[in-house]
């Protein structure tokens, strides 16, 4: 694993925007809200640095309505691998209002879906709510693993504990 990942954002896995898609229009008239993830390309066997947007994290506790979403942000983790921010306009405005740019803080890249949720009805934009280029990238995502410690992890760290 590489301790100092490529900031270079290459794009969103296509299985990524389909779940994104998904989502905004399961949740319609509400609007949806996500926290983007990404993974180191070479992770997903492209050869090249950079990272690819592979997850989309929902917060608990998110409070939708048609005319917004709020996060709880004691909630959102301080996560190495996000690198923006997704949510929906279910009245299909694709771009960014005034409540929008104040949280377009963090991250790199924020994606605004707009009904009726097709291929053509999203826009990414930087920070500064100008509309930025997302290519939709073919990778296979790799099988998420919820919990990625085992038994035996479990057992070191509790022998761990008792001996300090």
């Amino acid at each position: 694993m590489r301790l100092f990942r490529s900031r270079e954002l290459l794009g969103i896995a296509r299985e990524t925007m389909e779940f994104i898609l998904e989502a905004c229009e399961e949740t319609h008239p509400n609007e949806y809200m996500g926290f983007l993830r990404a993974d180191d390309a070479r992770k997903l066997g492209l050869d090249r640095d950079g990272q690819v947007i592979t997850d989309v994290l929902v917060i608990p506790g998110t409070v939708s309505n048609p005319m917004s979403a709020t996060v709880k942000t004691n909630m959102k983790p301080n996560d190495i691998r996000s690198v923006g921010s997704v949510h929906s306009h279910p009245n299909g405005v694709l771009r960014p209002s005034d409540e929008d740019l104040m949280t377009f803080g963090q991250g790199q890249v924020h994606i605004i879906v707009g009904a009726p949720y097709g291929w053509g009805d999203w826009r990414a934009f930087d920070n500064e709510g100008e509309q930025t280029k997302l290519d939709v990238i073919d990778v296979e995502l790799p099988e998420e693993q919820f919990f990625d410690f085992t038994q035996e992890d479990i057992d070191a760290e509790i022998r761990d504990e008792e001996y300090r």
